[in-house]
Parts: C-alpha cells; structure tokens; sequence
C-alpha cells in the first residue's frame, strides 16, 4: 500500500511550464487526430481528458467544437489552454483504433510525453490499408449490389459497377487536390451521372435510373449523420446540429450533381 502511495505521489509531482504546454499541445494534436478522421465528441472528450492525466496533469477540460478543440490541463495550481483548428477530412477508423490504443498505454505508464510525440506523428503518416484501386474497386462493388437491392438487372448491376468506380476514382484525385468538400460531392455525383450517360446512349438497360442512384451510394453521409444523433444524445448539442447540418448539405450536393447529369444526358425517372 505504501508503494502504491508512493508511486502516485512520484506520478503526480507538480509539472513545470515548459513539460505542462508540451502535455497540452500532445493532447490537442490526439484530439485533432480524432476529429480528422471521424470520431464522435464524447471520445474525443475522453482521449483528450485521459492523455493529459495519464502524462502527469491532476485534470483537463475539453471543449469539442464543429471546427475548433480548445484543452486546458492543470498540475498544482499551474494550468496551460490552448486552441487549435479543426476540420471534419473523413472517416479512418484505423488512425482512431491506434490513438485510442495509443492513450490506453499512457494510463498503464509506459509512455512518456516524449514517447507519445513520437507515436503521434507515426500514427498521423499511417497508410491506408488498401490502395486507391482496390478501394475504388470494392465500393464500386457495393454500390453495384444495392442496385441489384433495388431491382435492378445484371447490365445495371455492371453499369452501376463502372459508374462507382469512375466516380470514386474523380472524388479521390479531387480530395487530393484539396478542392471544397461539397464541390468535391457534386463533382463525384456528376461524374457517375456521365458514365451512366454513356451506357444510356447504347441503350445497355431500360433501367439505368436505378444505376444512376446506385453509383452515388457511396457519398452518403452516414458517419456524420450517426455522430449527429451521438453528440445530441450526449449533450452535444451544437456540435451535433453542426454534423447534422454537414449531412443535409452533402445531400443537396449529390441531388445537384445528379441533377446536372441528368440534364446532360437525357436520364428520367429518378
């Protein structure tokens, strides 16, 4: 029991200025990480909170905002807050597994603050798992199943197929490139729209307004509209409004760059 004692006692000895910013400065950039690729705020709140005090600070504050993280953490009366912007880029639930794994170490202790620093930036230059052509192959895929789901034949199966693909392909050269988010979705919804455009003009399937609305599945926002329901559920509530709002203008987007494609090519009964 006494080593127990101790040992909190030697964990929690007062930080100085310099070590107490360096804490406060990791923890946003975890947080920041989370944000970027699709974590809701409560476990942004918790990583943000459980970092700081598994480094050494006696408490944090966290405030998640829509485009901003503010953290304050204290040791003994001395207290650093910063703030730092934010941006909503995806969805990359293996950059959140490995933070999340990440701050589990620091609660056992065997991270230290230099440590972490050094996690944070492998984390951060992680890879995806699987490159762009597989990615765009296999969502073209599911796109292509749902249009089997809605009814469509196996010519709006392959139309569906290659539509998903191109324009998955557009969405992530465009993304790249650093264009506006929704302009990136009305692009990528026009660019399946096209191609199906084509496959109308040598009159493949009488069906391919089922293709078209298959094609575009993919840009549906569903992470953001269930972190939505999360942060209001948990008294989140202006930022969830703000991801609810996101998910209803990502919709306008696709209805608009539909709406464009169909006017180009001649595609009815949407």
């Amino acid at each position: 029991m006494e080593n127990e004692v101790k040992e909190k006692s030697i964990e929690k000895r007062p930080l100085d200025r310099k070590a107490l910013a360096d804490i406060v400065d990791l923890a946003l950039r975890a947080g920041q990480l989370l944000i970027q690729n699709g974590a809701e705020s409560q476990r942004v709140e918790e990583t943000v909170r459980l970092l700081g005090t598994g480094l050494g600070c006696d408490w944090g504050d966290v405030l998640v905002s829509h485009n901003a993280l503010v953290v304050s953490h204290s040791s003994k009366g001395e207290f650093r807050t910063k703030i730092r912007r934010t941006s909503r880029d995806g969805v990359n639930m293996t950059t959140v597994t490995a933070v999340s794994h990440l701050v589990h170490r620091v609660e056992e202790g065997k991270y230290d603050r230099f440590k972490v620093r050094e996690e944070l930036k492998r984390i951060s230059s992680l890879p995806r798992h699987y490159n762009r052509w597989v990615t765009a192959v296999m969502v073209g895929l599911a796109c292509a199943a749902f249009s089997r789901l809605f009814g469509g034949d196996w010519a709006v199966f392959g139309v569906t197929w290659l539509a998903a693909i191109g324009a998955t392909l557009v969405r992530q050269e465009l993304a790249q490139r650093s264009f506006n988010k929704y302009l990136v979705v009305i692009a990528t919804a026009f660019a399946a729209g096209l191609f199906v455009g084509i496959a109308n003009l040598i009159h493949l399937s009488s069906h391919l307004e089922i293709a078209l609305a298959a094609s575009v599945l993919m840009l549906v926002p569903g992470v953001p509209f269930i972190n939505s329901v999360e942060d209001l559920i948990k008294g989140h509530i202006v930022v969830g409004l703000a991801q609810a709002v996101t998910g209803v203008l990502i919709i306008l987007a696709i209805a608009l760059g539909l709406i464009l494609a169909m006017q180009v090519t001649g595609i009815t009964g949407l």
